[in-house]
């Protein structure tokens, strides 16, 4: 019950995350617009701080992006959604990411990619037992638990399980 759980938690972080495809954006940092989603793909153009861009795609942690008619890849952490106006000045986004930490709301959502999640897999799930077989292969006893928190130095913490939901 409890990974049934954490999977869902999983699936439904990821799909609040979803970019959507011709929503605006500007740049909080000088930014290398790229080729292709990678760091070491050829630089297309140079994006000043506060540049305004219409996001078209995601992958990954990359945004494609259209700035002054080019098209290329930011990383997703250069961008802040919205157009721009209410940015304040000095900052670096990092206020942001501290204020969704402390309540949750920022006014835009930024989430890295997991891999063989597609929208259309998001919205339309199918059970996959094989692959639940699997994650309980990765299972740890207590005493593996306890041993590898004794490695890393990591106190106890009691934490109460969820209630079971009424079926």
């Amino acid at each position: 019950m409890r990974l049934m759980q954490l999977m869902f938690a999983v699936c439904l972080s990821m799909a609040s995350g979803l970019v959507l495809a011709g929503e605006a954006a500007y740049t909080v940092r000088p930014t290398e617009l790229k080729a292709k989603p990678f760091a070491d793909a050829d630089t297309v153009a140079n994006l000043a701080e506060k540049s305004g861009v219409e996001v078209l795609a995601r992958q990954g942690s990359w945004n494609q992006v259209k700035a002054n008619g080019v098209t290329g890849w930011v990383k997703m952490l250069s961008l802040r959604f919205g157009d721009g106006a209410q940015k304040k000045s000095g900052d670096s986004g990092l206020g942001a990411l501290f204020n969704v930490a402390a309540t949750g709301k920022s006014g835009s959502t930024t989430t890295t990619g997991v891999r063989g999640l597609s929208e259309e897999k998001l919205r339309n799930p199918q059970p996959d037992p094989q692959a639940l077989e699997q994650l309980g292969e990765m299972a740890v006893s207590k005493a593996e638990a306890q041993q590898f928190a004794k490695s890393g130095k990591l106190s106890a913490a009691q934490m109460d399980y969820l209630p079971a939901s009424a079926k």
